[in-house]
């Protein structure tokens, strides 16, 4: 029996118009999975299918937790997902895609093995940026960041790996310091062009 053979599902030999399943993938899934982005988990995922005359409607809902590394401090975090998603499904010579979220599978086949779709599900429903509660970053990890982001040794600026001010008022802060020193270079250049 292979690693995810119980995510097969038989299209072919569906009998009712409507079939339910329901998933819960764990660190061994995760595992199995083999990709860098989550390797662990639990996220429950609810499966519905439903036949037409022409396709197969599958219906997913994801609900669970993964561990991610931290965007700030490279330490795991646990970042809720929940995702409703939606996959159609068509009997064809091969196997394929056509458009947008349609799956075409051979008929003689007959079956659709939904764990890399399931996984798929779960990384698109993980945002962009994800990073720690103020406060709960690595510490160590934390001083030296703090270190870098001073301009000056003396500087004492707001923190914003571990709390007080919003930590985008603290990046537009050092943005607009940047952006008021002026490079005396342009200040030539601009005399060239006020001559002309």
């Amino acid at each position: 029996m292979g690693k995810f053979d119980k995510y097969k599902i038989d299209l072919k030999g569906m009998q009712a118009g409507s079939a339910n399943y329901e998933f819960v993938l764990d660190n061994q899934f995760f595992a199995d999975i083999d990709s860098p982005e989550v390797q662990k988990g639990k996220v429950t995922v609810t499966l519905t299918v439903k036949k037409s005359a022409r396709a197969f409607e599958l219906d997913f809902q994801t609900e669970g937790v993964v561990w991610v590394p931290c965007d700030r401090c490279l330490d795991d975090m646990e970042q809720p997902v929940k995702s409703a998603d939606k996959l159609m499904v068509k009997f064809g010579r091969e196997l394929g895609e056509e458009g947008n979220n349609l799956i075409v599978i051979p008929e003689d086949e007959g079956s659709i093995n939904v764990a890399w779709f399931m996984y798929e599900f779960i990384i698109l429903s993980i945002p962009m940026k994800h990073v720690h509660a103020p406060g709960k970053c690595n510490k160590a990890m934390h001083s030296k960041l703090h270190k870098h982001l001073r301009t000056a040794p003396g500087d004492e600026q707001d923190d914003p790996f571990m709390g007080g001010e919003e930590e985008l008022e603290g990046d537009h802060a050092l943005e607009s310091d940047e952006s008021s020193a002026v490079d005396p270079r342009w200040n030539e250049l601009n005399k060239l062009i006020d001559n002309n």
